[in-house]
């Protein structure tokens, strides 16, 4: 049987008194905790991100997770931190968000679903909000909102397209004002962002209070605390701010909080586990969000400054069959099976869509990150395919390269990589450096990303764009970091063009004010906030057996 999460925190050095169980192999972990290793020196931080991936992704979790667990079996200080995974990709295409294969989160089943409840807080928190604004409305309106220009909608954490648009208050006087609005995923709410850039409660509350939620009839903005909501949405938000600490199937500690999504938020774990992890470990494994091109650059831009702490070394996983698809020779679509004549051997497309890996380098190492290449490696990829693509990472610069087989193999699969990493964070200095300073103007931090990031040649901003950017800096939001809303499938805001797009121009097609979370969301291109379920979606192999347990929910 694996050890109970309470010997779990006995590795961490942390008191009985701090936890708050939820059965055998779950608990939540007090913010006393913090207060009390407040001094303690911090461990080194490793940033987990991938290139570019496939619809099926490139195990970027089981990495991250192998990857603690080697550094565990080293005889190192280790500990993992993770997203929880959403109700949308886990019964959507995905599946389960927990790793796969010997690289597993445990209780995997128990993560996947309800957890310890902190999205169902995010849930009710987001819509009581919503709630509160339509009784504000509908009693006389103090605040003077634009009936029009409330900005705030609903959230579900199940994916249902059909929710994307709605009219609400339809049905006669009595059911308020009607008005057009429409839902969102749960994870893409931005009460999920604000609740994991929180650092404690004083902190939650205060950003609970500045969200903006709409605006004057004269284009001021009305925020939570102007109409009084913010006091209850902290109450419910309480227990939900405290990380979740779990371990992996070989025992590492994991911390499980938070799951803002990849490609409208942040995608990373909490501030909270992170600074947790740091001060009771010497190596904290954290994930970022979908590629260098959106997690990773968003963790340097809007978590690190929150943090405290910049990444000592980013590891970049890659795959080989992701690559050959990045040469454009192969056609992958979300949702179906990549196809069967990836698996056969192919040094050129291998060859032809490093690019792909060559820019999400050159990104990391532009805001003055080391890079470890972890080669995630499948059963089908060739001994000449392995070795090409060694010399390619190491061609494009990366600082250190391992084969990682921790899916199939746990620890023992991830030990080169572990070494690796150990011996970059000994050897290269850090020069972090962030691509943007907060005094620059909105739209200037947006052009550096979208051309130093993205490999963009120009921005073209649809009407109005500009005008809400000058809006937001005339209310003093200037020295927000910005949060760019992309496709994952592509460096660029088309999910078509593959390797390493240039020259193109990138659209930017609408402006969000995340005053609370604390950036500014710019979105390119169509980025849907509530996703669709496919034809043939992850929800239907999943099931109880005789006994009552859950398959079909991981891998």
């Amino acid at each position: 049987m694996p050890p109970t999460v309470c010997n779990v925190a006995k590795q961490l050095g942390l008191l009985d008194e701090e936890l708050i169980p939820f059965g055998q192999y779950k608990a939540k972990v007090r913010l006393s905790a913090l207060e009390r290793l407040a001094s303690s020196p911090a461990g080194r931080l490793i940033v987990v991100t991938a290139i570019t991936p496939t619809p099926a992704g490139e195990g970027k979790t089981v990495t991250t997770i192998g990857l603690g667990d080697a550094l565990h079996r080293r005889g190192e200080r280790a500990s993992v931190c993770i997203r929880e995974p959403s109700l949308g990709p886990v019964f959507g295409v995905k599946g389960g968000g927990a790793g796969g294969g010997r690289a597993q989160a445990f209780p995997a089943d128990d993560i996947n679903l309800h957890f310890t409840g902190d999205s169902h807080a995010v849930a009710a928190a987001h819509n009581l909000l919503a709630a509160l604004i339509e009784a504000h409305i509908y009693h006389g309106n103090r605040a003077g909102f634009d009936v029009h220009g409330v900005w705030w909608n609903r959230v579900l954490d199940v994916p249902d397209r059909s929710l994307r648009q709605a009219i609400t208050g339809i049905g006669g006087k009595s059911n308020g004002v009607p008005r057009e609005t429409g839902f969102e995923i749960t994870a893409a709410s931005e009460m999920m962002a604000l609740l994991s850039l929180s650092t404690d409660l004083h902190d939650l509350r205060r950003r609970l209070g500045r969200l903006v939620v709409g605006v004057t009839s004269g284009g001021s903005p009305i925020t939570a605390d102007d109409i009084g909501a913010a006091g209850s949405m902290a109450v419910l938000l309480r227990d939900a701010l405290m990380p979740n600490l779990v371990q992996t199937l070989e025992g590492t500690p994991l911390f499980v909080h938070t799951g803002p999504f990849g490609n409208i938020a942040t995608g990373c774990s909490s501030v909270l586990a992170d600074r947790l992890a740091l001060q009771t470990c010497d190596y904290v494994v954290t994930e970022a969000g979908f590629g260098a091109d959106l997690g990773f650059e968003k963790f340097c831009h809007i978590v690190s400054p929150v943090l405290g702490k910049a990444p000592d070394v980013a590891v970049l996983v890659t795959t080989v069959r992701a690559l050959k698809v990045h040469s454009g020779k192969y056609k992958v679509v979300t949702g179906k099976p990549l196809p069967a004549e990836l698996d056969a051997e192919d040094l050129s497309a291998l060859e032809h869509g490093s690019k792909n890996l060559e820019a999400h380098i050159r990104i990391v190492h532009r805001l003055g990150v080391p890079v470890v290449v972890a080669i995630n490696r499948f059963p089908t990829d060739s001994a000449a395919e392995i070795a090409l693509l060694q010399r390619l990472a190491t061609a494009a610069g990366a600082e250190g390269v391992a084969v990682s087989e921790v899916f199939a193999r746990g620890s023992e699969g991830g030990v080169a990589l572990a070494e690796a990493v150990r011996e970059v964070c000994a050897r290269v200095d850090n020069r972090f450096a962030p691509l943007y300073t907060c005094d620059l103007p909105l739209q200037a931090k947006i052009e550096t990303v979208a051309q130093q990031v993205y490999g963009a040649k120009d921005v073209r901003y649809e009407t109005g764009v500009r005008s809400q950017l000058k809006q937001f800096e005339r209310w003093g939001y200037q020295s927000l970091p910005i949060c760019l809303a992309k496709t994952q499938f592509s460096l660029s805001h088309d999910p078509s063009l593959k390797g390493a797009p240039s020259g193109f121009t990138l659209p930017i097609t609408d402006v969000q004010l995340a005053a609370g979370a604390g950036f500014v969301r710019v979105f390119c291109g169509d980025v849907m906030t509530m996703p669709g379920l496919p034809a043939e979606p992850a929800a239907l192999r999943m099931d109880l057996d005789e006994k009552g347990q859950i398959t079909g929910a991981s891998w």
